[in-house]
């Protein structure tokens, strides 16, 4: 796409037409053929505490993941095998995804954050053969005592280590794999939905999701690549945004990506390392953005920051931030809505003309979104309804591993169906008001906990908060706020009253919370998901 005149929507929309090609790898798309053209272009930047950023070029990763696909293939992983890859954002990541892709295996990403009994679900559930990991990863392997029969290999990428095979060693050894002649629909990537509304499943994508994502990703990432352009997340490779928001696009570019090895978000590294790798475009999620809203004078502190594009995405962004990240930054940040089943559908995008605060965007050219009613009937704009999207569509998953009841579920017609609300304005913007067991049913009103939590966050004492409905017998159900307060600010009763009357007065009086619990820390998933399943078994 090219970029836009600031008002250009439509036209985009209008012209858009997909290019999906008969076959198509995605070590090819994001390795290869870049290695071919310059083996020495920079593909990751690596920091590390305390270390100057280290450069792998497009020539070393297409080496490193030949060596470990012939490592693999010679272990017996064959096209089709699920290949977990237990890393942090690193070298070995990409190197195991580039590898996997080779094979025409399936890459299963997993995060570091989980424990045993999380990796050994997805683990057993998929009947992965094998998985890359590094030392944390095989301590918790090591805690798994029930049997995993179909994993057969386990390679460490931090030495030898007993049942394991030698990352470092695979590597040196070398190796020549080409990529697989696959077609964009063969099985390449799965990728397990954050259980936020029950037992994580298994999204069985084909290599046409990477496709299917860059356009979006250059329509909010105004004009990418341009010169200079180098990416930036703090998210986990682990996770769809992480991944297919950021990492992938940007290498199918021929975009670096800087990747920082941590398990940990702090939001001052975070403006550190900005200014210090020169990162042009970025995608935070909304929790680490609003983590990093709590530092003080980012651009006074770190002023060499010049960054260039920013998206969000994985909740709805508060209101606030988007004049907090024109301030922090220089830029306005661009939202995206999208699940890890079909990702990237709506979003804002400043340089073509469409950003309202409050509301997610409109649909990402090249792809129909739409608002049903429980009947599945399409709702007028100002009335609430499930988000869906039509297939077929690149970025539309597969199916769920060996779950078709679900699958089938999964659609209506020709529609996804999301469980997601949402209600349109009479200019086509999206706003989001959250999963269908997430809204909130008071007394005959249907609230958006988003909206709540919007709100809550403009509170000077309020660092994070979560919106849930709670039981009442007069109302249906009441609204309940769960409080994380920014450090130094003490607990009170007349705390707790004058927030639930912030909300009152800026929103309305069926909107404001009646319950007030102050916490020391929400429920998130490693994605940074308020689990608002675990708040609501609170009462």
């Amino acid at each position: 796409m090219a970029p836009g005149d600031g008002g250009d929507y439509e036209r985009l929309r209008r012209e858009f037409r997909w290019d999906i090609p008969e076959r198509f790898n995605i070590a090819e798309a994001i390795c290869d053929r870049w290695a071919a053209l310059d083996p020495a272009r920079p593909a990751i930047l690596t920091k590390r505490p305390g270390a100057p950023l280290q450069t792998t070029t497009f020539g070393e990763l297409r080496a490193a993941s030949q060596a470990l696909a012939a490592g693999l293939k010679a272990s017996g992983v064959v096209s089709g095998d699920r290949v977990a890859i237990l890393l942090p954002q690193g070298v070995e990541a990409m190197v195991a995804h580039v590898a996997v892709s080779r094979l025409a295996a399936v890459a299963m990403p997993l995060a570091l954050a989980f424990g045993p009994d999380a990796i050994f679900y997805r683990l057993a559930d998929s009947g992965a053969a094998g998985i890359v990991t590094n030392a944390a990863g095989l301590a918790k392997l090591s805690e798994i005592a029930e049997p995993l029969p179909e994993l057969r290999i386990v390679v460490s990428t931090d030495g030898a280590a007993e049942g394991a095979l030698d990352y470092g060693a695979i590597v040196k050894a070398g190796g020549e794999v080409p990529p697989a002649r696959t077609t964009p629909d063969d099985p390449a990537l799965m990728i397990y939905t954050s259980g936020t509304t029950g037992a994580p499943k298994g999204a069985l994508h084909g290599g046409r999701v990477l496709l299917g994502h860059v356009p979006g990703f250059r329509y909010t990432h105004d004009g990418f690549p341009a010169e200079g352009d180098l990416g930036w997340t703090p998210a986990d490779w682990a996770w769809a945004g992480g991944l297919l928001n950021l990492a992938m696009p940007c290498l199918f570019d021929g975009v670096a990506v800087v990747a920082q090895p941590a398990t940990k978000f702090d939001p001052e590294a975070a403006f550190a390392l900005i200014e210090e790798a020169g990162i042009r475009n970025a995608f935070i999620p909304p929790t680490a953005m609003r983590l990093m809203a709590q530092v003080a004078d980012p651009r006074g502190r770190w002023p060499g920051m010049r960054l260039r594009t920013l998206v969000s995405a994985g909740e709805r962004l508060v209101e606030a931030s988007f004049d907090w990240s024109r301030e922090a930054f220089g830029v306005q940040v661009n939202e995206v809505y999208g699940q890890t089943e079909c990702n990237y559908v709506l979003a804002s995008a400043l340089s073509h003309g469409v950003s309202r605060a409050g509301f997610t965007g409109k649909p990402v050219p090249g792809h129909e979104v739409a608002l049903f009613d429980a009947e599945g009937r399409a709702v007028p704009p100002g009335t609430p309804g499930e988000i869906r999207v039509r297939r077929p569509d690149p970025v539309m998953f597969l199916e769920y591993w060996n779950m078709p009841e679900a699958t089938a579920e999964k659609f209506d017609g020709e529609w996804l169906v999301t469980g997601d609300q949402a209600v349109m304005d009479e200019d086509g913007y999206f706003r989001f008001l959250g999963r269908d067991d997430d809204v909130i049913t008071s007394s005959g009103y249907r609230i958006g906990p988003s909206d709540v939590e919007d709100c809550l966050a403009k509170h000077p004492a309020v660092a994070l908060s979560a919106v849930v409905g709670k039981p009442d017998e007069m109302r249906t159900e009441i609204i309940k706020a769960f409080v994380q307060l920014k450090p130094g600010v003490k607990r009170s009763e007349k705390l707790a009253k004058e927030l639930s009357r912030f909300v009152r007065e800026r929103l309305s009086a069926h909107e404001y919370p009646r319950e007030v619990e102050f916490v020391d820390a929400l429920p998130l998933t490693t994605t940074g998901k308020i689990i608002r399943r675990q708040l609501r078994e609170r009462g």
